[in-house]
């Protein structure tokens, strides 16, 4: 059993929120707007690779280009997905003060940097998301 895990892994397969290191990033929650899964500070592994060969999956956390300004990303969860039109529904957990989707509309799945799949900071909060 890997270090700090509570669950058995079988010989050869990979823990929950395991990204291979070519594909990965990190990135840190900076507001509440996806309160109470993730709170300002929380890092996360993100998977830039989650996403050729599949789409987005309704429930999926995910880091996207901020559609008002593009040098920003916001974590948002996937709350819909238009295969036909090619865009992805997203909303904040927090509701009312999440800027989301309700405000800018659908999201082309072009702008989503990829799936954010684990907290990794801080120690308390460490889970496959």
């Amino acid at each position: 059993m890997p270090a700090g895990s509570t669950e058995p892994v079988a010989a050869g397969a990979r823990p929950p929120g395991w990204v291979a290191p070519w594909r990965r990033r990190r990135v840190v929650v900076a507001d509440a707007s996806m309160a109470p899964a993730l709170r300002p500070g929380d890092r996360l592994v993100l998977d830039r690779g989650a996403y050729r060969t599949r789409r987005p999956a309704v429930g999926e956390v995910v880091v996207l280009v901020d559609p008002d300004d593009p040098g920003r990303w916001l974590v948002k969860r996937v709350a819909g997905v238009d295969p036909a039109a090619g865009t992805v529904d997203v909303r904040g957990d927090a509701g009312d003060v999440s800027r989301d989707s309700r405000r800018f509309g659908p999201v082309p799945v072009e702008r989503i940097v990829g799936r954010a799949v684990r907290i990794y900071f801080p120690p308390d909060r460490r889970r496959a998301l």
